[in-house]
């Protein structure tokens, strides 16, 4: 059994992992986030080049290593009427964002890549999912700050706590709006590297 290895410092990322009896590691990589912030404009394609800039980066802190090791990365970001928003700064930019999501439509889009210590393929690829929200009132949005939930989470909210309360729909993969598109992942995993999730 090859290791796996979670390229996220991302709790949420790593619960999905946990709840899936998926027997991983995790290795935190640094990526200059804004560099591509400032180069690239479209959601989807921001995604990718992050998330593949976070395996790369895996890749190569463990080279040196003989663990013949599969490699996941993602990067998740809010999309709202064509204009993009991460993760918030501070609470005052916390309430900024969840004032924009409230009693609105948004995009949650997650770019995936996943690759091998010692294998020159890299598959990139991305997941968007709808998510619409409740109207929330100033008291709602600061009693949700208070909880430092935003805190690190694209859209400065996180759905497997305190959100799920102010979540009226989704459209699309119920764990991307966690963090990660978990199907996507078994379908890039048993087609790309001949690993099934469910046989482990």
């Amino acid at each position: 059994m090859k290791n796996i290895i979670l390229a996220s410092k991302s709790i949420d990322r790593s619960k999905l992992f946990q709840n899936s009896k998926i027997i991983f590691s995790t290795l935190i990589t640094e990526v200059d986030e804004d560099k591509y912030k400032l180069v690239i404009s479209h959601p989807h394609e921001l995604v990718k080049q992050l998330a593949k800039a976070k395996a790369v980066a895996a890749k190569k802190n463990l080279e040196f290593t003989k663990t013949d090791s599969i490699i996941v990365a993602g990067d998740t970001i809010i999309e709202l009427n064509g204009k993009i928003i991460g993760k918030a700064t501070d609470e005052n930019n916390a309430y900024e964002i969840l004032k924009q999501l409230s009693n609105n439509t948004h995009n949650l889009i997650t770019g995936i890549a996943v690759t091998e210590t010692f294998n020159p393929k890299m598959i990139v690829d991305y997941e968007s999912t709808s998510v619409k929200f409740t109207k929330l009132s100033d008291k709602n949005i600061w009693a949700y700050i208070k909880s430092g939930e935003w805190k690190g989470r694209a859209g400065a909210y996180s759905i497997g706590e305190r959100a799920s309360l102010f979540i009226e729909l989704i459209k699309g993969s119920p764990s991307n709006v966690v963090g990660l598109p978990m199907n996507l992942l078994y379908k890039i995993l048993k087609k790309e590297f001949n690993l099934d999730l469910l046989e482990i």
